[in-house]
């Protein structure tokens, strides 16, 4: 079965959750709890949990462990995949060093930069490579995802290079939209664009407040 992807965003959401839920000693959670730290409601919680395959409420609510035990079976690949950064500047290095070691079925192995003084070097844990080998270390490395962190005006470029290279999934922080073959999945992060739909709320409150 196949997940709509507001379910997908919302169950990965869940599970980062529960997880610190779960270092902090709660081996239980109600489905308002969980609804109340989402900014969403316990009938969406409950309907999302029910969807993948879930419902053993118990009085005492979810139980945590099993409950992660059971998005991971949906979300993760039982090998795991592997993953390269393209654009190793100053986003590129926070997103690998956020990211590593959050997830141990989604490796980031490789990044890929022009810049000479980053080519064979470590950096935030991983290997760069030159980007002229991109398509050779991908198919040795195995590697299914791409995120794109390189200047906007190479984005189209980098991401028409990942798919010949045989990339199957994108997650693109630039401000480029990107069009490559319906074999790719993309998903498209702009921080402008979040930004700003913060910063609007912000000033519908402000009015509300003043009139």
């Amino acid at each position: 079965m196949k997940l709509p992807e507001r379910t997908v965003e919302r169950i990965s959401a869940y599970r980062r959750t529960l997880l610190n839920c779960l270092s902090n000693g709660k081996t239980h959670i109600y489905s308002h709890e969980l609804a109340q730290l989402h900014h969403n409601t316990a009938v969406q919680v409950r309907r999302d949990i029910m969807f993948i395959g879930y419902s053993s409420m118990q009085r005492k609510g979810y139980d945590v462990s099993d409950l992660i035990d059971v998005i991971g079976d949906i979300l993760d690949s039982e090998e795991g995949i592997n993953v390269a950064v393209i654009g190793i500047g100053n986003l590129g290095r926070a997103v690998t060093t956020y990211f590593m070691g959050k997830r141990s079925k989604l490796n980031i192995i490789a990044a890929f930069d022009v810049d000479p003084n980053k080519i064979d070097r470590v950096i935030s844990g991983v290997k760069c490579y030159s980007l002229n080998s991109l398509q050779e270390v991908i198919k040795e490395h195995n590697i299914s995802i791409g995120i794109i962190t390189a200047p906007a005006d190479k984005a189209r470029e980098v991401a028409e290079d990942l798919y010949v290279a045989g990339i199957k999934g994108l997650l693109n922080f630039t401000t480029v939209p990107l069009n490559v073959s319906p074999e790719v999945y993309i998903d498209e992060y702009d921080m402008i664009t979040s930004l700003e739909k913060v910063a609007y709320f912000v000033k519908k409150h402000n009015e509300m407040s003043v009139s």
